[in-house]
């Protein structure tokens, strides 16, 4: 998810109705209008549309970099499961939302709905894992998110792919959809997370960093998981931009 903070036009007779999901009805739809709200004010943006559309150059940049098969936590509508199908990767995608599950079925992928929290299918083997569109946010405690990820991963030689954003931020946060037009969602926790904070997290939770590179205002780290082999330090922040 992006980080950027827009603000949509306020609505009359706004409503918050559990059975009224922006969420899941802009997947429906595949496009937005489609914001979250933060409890404390104000709104961060998403984008809806780049979620529903094809894996674009800055997906694929990290995509290429997998190994093995690949496991993509909150896979929204699917978009990297195709993907990476396309380039031969086993890949399951995950995600709570019903409505993401089916259309990223619906794209050809293998998904399921359930929480990275939750017990999941080839728990300490997959070879690879994806936070990707921000959602290192997920659970409002990174710690415990990268903590858990350890633990479905292969204990060597496995890797994390997470975007960030490239700013030092570090917020928890209670945040739920609205879509402008007069619905909400519920409430749930949330993190906004920069590649300063992600490092830090890391340490704390036995991830070693590797590359960071950005594509466009799009950046993304590279974590390794390796008792065996410490990368070469590569000078902290240096990023490399792919056009």
């Amino acid at each position: 998810m992006s980080t950027d903070e827009q603000v949509p036009e306020e609505q009359p007779g706004f409503l918050a109705d559990r059975h009224e999901d922006p969420y899941g009805r802009a997947l429906r739809g595949g496009e937005g209008p489609l914001f979250l709200r933060r409890v404390d004010g104000g709104y961060l943006s998403s984008e809806m549309d780049r979620w529903c559309a094809r894996a674009d150059h800055a997906d694929i940049s990290v995509l290429r970099r997998c190994q093995g098969a690949v496991l993509d936590i909150g896979c929204g509508p699917g978009r990297l499961v195709a993907a990476l199908n396309a380039l031969g990767h086993l890949a399951l995608g995950i995600d709570i939302s019903r409505a993401a599950v089916l259309r990223a079925e619906g794209s050809g992928g293998a998904a399921l709905c359930r929480s990275v929290f939750e017990r999941l299918p080839g728990e300490g083997m997959w070879r690879t894992a994806l936070l990707m569109d921000g959602n290192i946010g997920i659970g409002g405690d990174p710690a415990a998110l990268l903590a858990r990820i350890g633990a479905l991963v292969t204990p060597t030689g496995s890797l994390l792919f997470v975007e960030a954003a490239a700013d030092d931020i570090d917020e928890r946060l209670e945040v739920r959809f609205e879509d402008g037009q007069g619905h909400a969602g519920t409430t749930f926790p949330w993190a906004r997370v920069g590649v300063p904070a992600l490092r830090r997290s890391a340490a704390l939770t036995g991830w070693l960093p590797g590359e960071h590179w950005a594509v466009g205002d799009r950046h993304f780290v590279e974590l390794r998981r390796s008792r065996r082999h410490r990368p070469p330090d590569r000078g902290g922040d240096v990023v490399v931009s792919e056009a």
